[in-house]
């Protein structure tokens, strides 16, 4: 996963951010986590829903082994 450093943040905005943490029971940096994802129309539990669809969809199917191809391709 990524990680993100914001700098420069006024005081306000940390404070609040804190109370806000705190009355959900959670850490501040949970919060801020949880704030980015809903905000960005991020849900994981959606996204795990998404990804099983989608193994089930190609559930069964055979693929070819891709090294080879890259290879190829580099020794070009």
């Amino acid at each position: 996963m990524a990680q993100i450093l914001v700098r420069n943040l006024p005081k306000e905005v940390v404070d609040r951010l804190k109370e806000r943490a705190r009355s959900e029971g959670r850490s501040l940096e949970a919060e801020v986590r949880n704030i980015l994802q809903r905000e960005t129309g991020i849900n994981m539990e959606g996204f795990a829903e998404e990804m099983r669809k989608f193994r089930e969809r190609w559930k069964g199917r055979k693929f070819s082994d891709s090294a080879a191809l890259i290879r190829e391709d580099r020794e070009r």
